[in-house]
């Protein structure tokens, strides 16, 4: 399986942890603008990076540079965000999953405008799990379906949230408040901080677009 981590750059302490991913064989890293300069400061070396890299002194875009032969350089007057950008570089990599961090805690355009392309690719590639990830909590997005989820220490607390429509026929199980088909309407947050009970819990639902947010306390 091929993981890809994206590095977005926003503020640094938003970042997700990156020694999980470092220890992992089939994991590869894709820097976005200043987020290339993050993974170099982790002693990681970027397999691509990209974006327009306005962010950057002299100095260390030369720095970013000599860390990678696969590089792609935008013009700043774009489409895409440099985000953008390194999803779909991601995507040709031909992952199972793609993890992206750096895009929290900093300009809420930015960080608006990383959560709608996640929930765009998400539609577009439902084969690939993508997720957003910071220091605390980790957003994805589940389409129709039954998925089981693992208990991590890490994230205790799981909320759902309807995304542009409601949720139907809703069923929670093995966790600290089930559910049997019930809605989880627009604008609602009575699904909000539930715990997982035991190895793993599930949801499913027949209708509509989930959005699922693991938190630490």
């Amino acid at each position: 399986m091929t993981k890809v981590v994206v590095c977005a750059g926003g503020p640094k302490e938003e970042l997700c942890s990156f020694s999980p991913f470092k220890e992992q064989s089939d994991v590869l890293f894709i820097g976005a603008d200043r987020g290339a300069l993050y993974l170099i400061e982790q002693d990681i070396t970027p397999h691509a990076i990209v974006g327009d890299f306005d962010s950057l002194s002299k100095e260390e875009y030369e720095l970013v540079m000599a860390h990678t032969n696969d590089r792609q350089r935008f013009q700043e007057e774009k489409d895409e965000t440099d985000t953008d950008l390194a999803l779909l570089k991601a995507l040709t990599y031909t992952p199972l999953e793609i993890v992206l961090t750096g895009v929290t805690g900093g300009r809420l355009d930015h960080y608006e405008a990383a959560v709608r392309s996640i929930y765009r690719l998400q539609k577009e590639y439902p084969h690939v799990v993508l997720k957003i990830i910071n220091h605390a909590n980790m957003l994805q997005f589940l389409m129709p379906g039954k998925h089981i989820i693992e208990a991590d220490k890490q994230y205790r607390y799981l909320s759902f949230f309807a995304h542009e429509e409601p949720i139907k026929d809703v069923t929670l199980r093995q966790v600290k408040y089930e559910t049997t088909n019930e809605e989880i309407s627009l604008g609602t947050s009575r699904f909000t901080s539930n715990e997982i009970i035991g190895n793993s819990g599930s949801i499913s639902f027949s209708q509509g677009i989930c959005l699922m947010i693991r938190s630490i306390d």
